[in-house]
């Protein structure tokens, strides 16, 4: 980062004493001295136009792209812990969901076990209902041969 800020002052510094030497030359003293009225050519404008563009993008991409290089990898950070609590999340509700529906089973299967106990105690009391019976129905037989005889 301090070679880059380095470079970014001495190409500024650069620029500024290219412009100084520029407008100091004889050359252009002359230029301006013999042509005082003429304007810049078309081609004298497009130039400085292209090189104050060449300037302001190597400007920007060497001044405000690491900022928002640095700001895109906050968001990307940002965006991955969102990611990741969401993740977590969904993860809590599915145990939760597997939580609930294991009790639900276990229910049902306690429920069932209620049934076929109660289902076993009524066939208990039908067969004893019916060996009663049996026995009364064997006991008045006997009394019938009992008073026959």
């Amino acid at each position: 980062m301090l070679n880059r800020l380095l470079m970014v002052k001495a190409w500024l510094l650069l620029i500024v004493l290219a412009k100084a030497f520029s407008i100091n030359s004889p050359a252009y003293a002359q230029i301006i001295h013999t042509n005082p009225q003429q304007p810049e050519s078309f081609q004298e404008r497009m130039r400085q136009q292209q090189e104050e563009q060449n300037q302001e993008t190597w400007l920007r991409l060497n001044l405000q792209e690491p900022r928002l290089l640095q700001q895109q990898i906050i968001q990307q950070q940002q965006f991955t812990r969102q990611q990741q609590e969401l993740i977590r999340q969904q993860r809590f509700r599915l145990q939760q969901e597997q939580t609930r529906l294991q009790q639900q089973q276990f229910t049902q299967q306690q429920q069932l076990r209620i049934q076929q106990q109660q289902l076993r105690q009524d066939q208990q009391i039908r067969q004893q209902q019916q060996l009663r019976l049996q026995e009364q129905i064997r006991q008045q037989q006997i009394r019938q041969q009992k008073n026959n005889l």
